[in-house]
């Protein structure tokens, strides 16, 4: 309702060869004398690790476009769509293959000596009907779906934002209150399995600076067991500023223990959209940029890091001439690209 997730399910394949692709980059098809040199020129590479210490996926959809891009010698496109593709972003587990995904995600990261950042989104009654709604079916499919998740990851490094609006929906009225008691007990339950992990990292999501005032959240985070988690992500799929944000972060962190925090920055570089209906701003808005890159390095010591968990270029629903939510939209993608610096 406030930023539709959008996840690109149906990329089960790539989770499970990713490790098998991560120094390959992009191929094409063997072709003439110039294939080598496309190849070559559409590969896909990683982020220093001091500053920036996630996994990037050389076979995410970015980079499936910076290869075709390259292969119709677009080269000016490609080296625009390439400052998504090199950047690390948020892989979003889908329910069919929670254990497969986040073995092959974290396994591929491991290889690169990179910390995967993972996405979970399956809370049931998920967004309320609306562009990114389903979800488990039931309290127990979650609970399993989330053991699935931990036996995937293992011991492997990983950061996971658990949940965006899974609370923020439960304060606004969005879902229905005889679901609340179990979302409680489901983002309980789920914090306790992940944190028991030896590498893994968990922020529970905690909205938006454009959504709501602390006061309205903050005990709800501590009835889903704030306290338990490494700390909470705010911006997920917005496109508040940075600044905004992390006041809005530092505002909630005083109000559940001095807890820490990350921000979304994927898409929040020209801030948020007050062209249109207010209702809908938030859906691929015209005019956006991205933002700050993937860093752990930030402007406060409260801000553990810098995220794309938003895949920018991947719709955020049917709106505004937009495909179905997380389906890569090429031309949206590269205006992100191109109004960013």
């Amino acid at each position: 309702m406030f930023g539709s997730k959008g996840a690109p399910w149906g990329r089960a394949s790539v989770a499970v060869l990713g490790a098998a692709l991560l120094f390959t980059g992009c191929s094409s098809d063997k072709g003439d004398g110039d294939e080598p040199a496309k190849e070559a020129a559409a590969r896909i590479t990683q982020q220093p690790k001091g500053t920036n210490p996630f996994w990037v996926n050389p076979d995410g959809n970015a980079a499936e476009q910076v290869a075709a891009y390259v292969k119709n010698d677009k080269t000016t496109d490609a080296e625009q769509i390439r400052k998504i593709a090199e950047q690390p972003t948020g892989e979003w587990i889908s329910p069919e293959s929670p254990e497969a995904e986040a073995r092959g995600f974290t396994e591929a990261a491991q290889k690169a000596d990179r910390s995967a950042l993972l996405v979970l989104y399956n809370i049931p009654h998920r967004d309320c009907g609306q562009y990114s709604s389903g979800g488990a079916a039931d309290g127990d499919s979650y609970r399993a779906w989330i053991d699935g998740v931990a036996k995937g990851i293992g011991d492997r490094a990983a950061t996971v934002i658990l949940e965006p609006d899974a609370i923020l929906h439960l304060v606004d009225g969005c879902t229905q209150e005889e679901f609340h008691e179990e979302r409680y007990d489901l983002l309980n339950g789920a914090i306790d399995t992940l944190s028991a992990l030896p590498n893994t990292k968990v922020y529970l999501d905690a909205g938006n600076a454009g959504w709501t005032h602390p006061d309205q959240i903050f005990e709800p985070l501590k009835w889903a067991g704030i306290e338990k988690a490494d700390g909470f992500s705010v911006n997920v799929s917005n496109f508040y500023s940075t600044a905004d944000s992390i006041a809005y972060g530092k505002e909630l962190s005083a109000k559940v223990g001095g807890k820490h925090f990350v921000v979304d920055t994927s898409r929040n570089g020209n801030g948020p959209y007050t062209g249109g209906k207010a209702e809908e701003n938030w859906c691929n808005p015209p005019g956006r940029a991205l933002g700050e890159s993937p860093t752990v390095k930030t402007a406060d010591p409260l801000v553990d890091a810098y995220l794309w968990v938003k895949r920018p270029g991947e719709s955020d629903g049917e709106c505004k001439g937009g495909p179905k939510a997380g389906q890569w939209w090429a031309s949206y993608a590269l205006g992100l690209a191109k109004a960013s610096k």
